[in-house]
């Protein structure tokens, strides 16, 4: 199993997910930073500014949370940091187990991870696919992954992109629904802070709600929607033509097709 995990560029998301396992319990000493700009890391976690530091980190697994587009650029200088016996995560969108395998030959397995910024709460679907693991490496990993919310495999890598454009994308979507469902409430003239509080304060109702409820969300809406009452109507606005579900599909499909122009060297 990863006895110790060496994250290398802990930004917003790497950050997020070293909260999350300090928060869930894990030593600190588990883990050790790469990265030339942060501050600081929380007490107990090292902090190395290059890769020549950072190989005295007696790490056996490495997590990336670079900038995909700097892969081809970066990538040769870790290749230190890989070797034999090293797993390499990623969190890179759209690079793929054959370009991480390419970019560090000598390491023993590669795992792409795709968690969201919730968790830093313990909250986050965690999707790993990975090529190169044995069955005990695999469980160590899924068990690691598990204490930042839900981890689950997925089996085919050609759904990555889209499983990230659900599960790592969708809380920018999930924002902006809220965002825009207060602002349709000020248009119609509510006064902003009322209307930024109650969308927001509903919004985790409701998830909690469907979180712990036996039938989907689906029926839930039907639930709270009696016929001829107000709230069937403002679904009925949502459901004509699909048009909710056009728009998403359309959100999803631009999301998942961004990953694979990462891929293929697109800009970010």
């Amino acid at each position: 199993m990863t006895q110790k995990l060496l994250i290398i560029g802990c930004g917003n998301m790497g950050g997020a997910m070293l909260a999350g396992w300090l928060k869930a319990g894990e030593a600190p000493s588990r883990f050790a930073v790469l990265d030339p700009a942060l501050p600081e890391t929380p007490e107990g976690v090292a902090l190395f500014r290059s890769a020549d530091e950072a190989e005295g980190a007696g790490h056996d697994g490495v997590m990336l949370g670079i900038k995909p587009q700097q892969l081809g650029a970066l990538g040769p200088g870790l290749q230190q940091l890989t070797v034999k016996g090293v797993t390499v995560y990623s969190l890179l969108a759209g690079i793929t187990l054959g370009q991480l395998a390419q970019a560090f030959p000598a390491a023993s397995a590669h795992v792409r991870v795709m968690p969201n910024l919730a968790s830093r709460i313990n909250k986050s679907p965690v999707i790993l696919c990975e090529a190169g693991m044995g069955e005990d490496l695999r469980a160590a990993a899924l068990a690691l992954y598990d204490r930042l919310g839900s981890a689950m495999w997925l089996a085919d890598e050609g759904k990555f992109d889209l499983v990230t454009a659900l599960a790592g994308s969708g809380p920018g979507f999930v924002y902006r629904f809220i965002d825009a469902l207060a602002g349709a409430a000020v248009d119609l003239g509510l006064d902003e802070p009322t209307a930024a509080n109650l969308a927001l304060v509903m919004v985790e109702g409701a998830t909690a709600l469907a979180a712990g409820a036996e039938v989907g969300p689906a029926a839930l809406a039907d639930r709270v929607a009696s016929p001829g009452g107000m709230t069937r109507e403002g679904l009925d606005v949502l459901d004509k033509d699909h048009a909710l579900r056009q728009l998403l599909s359309d959100t999803l499909r631009a999301t998942r097709d961004k990953g694979v122009a990462l891929s293929q060297g697109g800009s970010d």
